[in-house]
């Protein structure tokens, strides 16, 4: 995930208290974030089965946001 991709789900996640689902390239897992930590370009992820996980932004791209048919 470039850096403006990471700030933006950070801002999401922190600031707007929003779950972002990502994907984690090298084991494609998808989990939702609960926060970030910025000094190590991390995000913390709870993962479908509830275990918690850290990803760095280099592992992981934001899944697409699914649009509901109306």
């Amino acid at each position: 995930m470039k850096e403006q991709e990471y700030e933006r789900v950070c801002y999401y996640t922190e600031q707007r208290e929003e779950k972002v689902a990502l994907r984690n390239i090298k084991t494609g897992n998808i989990g939702y974030t609960f926060g970030c930590t910025f000094a190590g370009e991390t995000v913390q992820i709870r993962l479908p089965n509830g275990e918690l996980d850290s990803w760095s932004r280099d592992e992981c791209v934001q899944e697409p946001v699914e649009q509901k048919a109306a």
